[in-house]
């Protein structure tokens, strides 16, 4: 008993002293190694089903597979009730078992390069990637914060006030000022000047109300939408003059109230 120990820890020991002599894969190699596009076609249990092949050997097809269908739930099933299917199982779209067929996995998502699925529209990202900051270019909220007016509506205002005043001039002089909240730290952090940022926008505290209306006016938009009476012109103008009535501005119909809703239901 003490000898066949002995050489079994010898066949261990030279087991692996074996495998400890194989050169190990780089880390290079290992990174480039290709992924493949599909399953093995080969399966990596081929011990599997041994007692399906010696039961139909020694019982025959027909009476091996009447004994199948009375002790087997769902024998027809092709996933053999797995959960996930083997990836070579391969399944028939149609009634044809020449037709089309499914496989899962095919081809191998690994195999597959990846997706690009852009964040924002093409022209509107910014050469930086750590700026994702969305107030610098959010032009439609633009005015509606009290305490940062609109200064163009907030001048309209002060020259329809009466100009002797005394508080109108105070407001004015206010106006003029400008706004005295988040003067920008310029770059000073506690770290030290930074200057990676010259407009001060990437961090809320060098953030300016200077720059942040220079962004804001770089950013409005441009472009002059139309009506959705536009293309329609001549259609309501000939409309209008067959019945001997004024031309209205544009399209109207809007907010109308239809015939049925006007009709008294008592």
């Amino acid at each position: 008993m003490i000898r066949s120990a002995i050489l079994a820890e010898k066949a261990v020991a030279k087991a692996a002293t074996k495998a400890a002599a194989k050169p190990a894969a780089s880390a290079a190699g290992a990174s480039a190694a290709k992924a493949p596009s599909m399953s093995t076609e080969e399966t990596t249990m081929p011990w599997e089903g041994w007692f399906t092949s010696f039961l139909k050997d020694k019982l025959g097809e027909e009476r091996f597979e009447s004994l199948r269908r009375s002790t087997v739930y769902m024998p027809d099933d092709p996933h053999s009730l797995h959960q996930a299917p083997n990836p070579r199982t391969k399944i028939n779209l149609t009634d044809d078992e020449e037709g089309p067929t499914a496989q899962f996995r095919y081809p191998s998502p690994g195999s597959q390069p990846p997706v690009e699925q852009p964040t924002e529209d093409a022209g509107t990202m910014y050469e930086d990637p750590y700026v994702t900051s969305h107030y610098t270019r959010d032009t439609a909220r633009r005015g509606l914060d009290p305490a940062f007016p609109n200064p163009d509506i907030e001048r309209l205002k002060l020259d329809l006030l009466p100009e002797d005043d005394p508080r109108v001039q105070e407001a004015k002089a206010i106006f003029e000022e400008g706004a005295k909240s988040s003067p920008g730290n310029k770059g000073m952090f506690a770290t030290g000047k930074s200057d990676y940022d010259p407009q001060g926008l990437r961090a809320s505290m060098s953030a300016s109300h200077e720059a942040l209306n220079e962004s804001l006016d770089a950013n409005m938009p441009d472009h002059l939408p139309y009506p959705d009476w536009w293309t329609k012109q001549d259609e309501i103008i000939a409309w209008h003059k067959e019945r001997g009535l004024p031309v209205p501005i544009g399209g109207t119909g809007w907010g109308t109230v239809p015939r049925e809703g006007r009709i008294a239901r008592w």
